[in-house]
């Protein structure tokens, strides 16, 4: 599970078998404990999402905080940049 901050929001596309497909941008900021102190994280992390999840983040507004669960996979078999696939999206409270 990741949270973030949704930055970018592509326009909700189809597959050619007519899968709902979005992808999106979240910039996440956290304070993570590493080696007996505290390492301050900030980084923008792609993400793609299919059907459901697709349809639901495309009434999105940006900035909304989110919560994501998924699965990191390449790219494409070109690329190997890792992309977040969302499984499960969250709308946290106060967004």
């Amino acid at each position: 599970m990741v949270s973030g901050r949704l930055v970018e929001l592509d326009t909700l596309r189809h597959t050619p078998a007519g899968v709902s497909v979005l992808k999106f941008r979240l910039q996440h900021d956290s304070s993570q404990p590493e080696a007996g102190g505290e390492r301050k994280v900030s980084c923008e992390i792609a993400a793609v999402a299919f059907e459901r999840e697709a349809r639901l983040l495309a009434a999105a507004k940006l900035g909304s905080n989110l919560k994501v669960t998924g699965f990191l996979a390449a790219r494409s078999r070109a690329s190997r940049a890792l992309v977040l696939h969302a499984a499960q999206i969250e709308f946290e409270q106060g967004a």
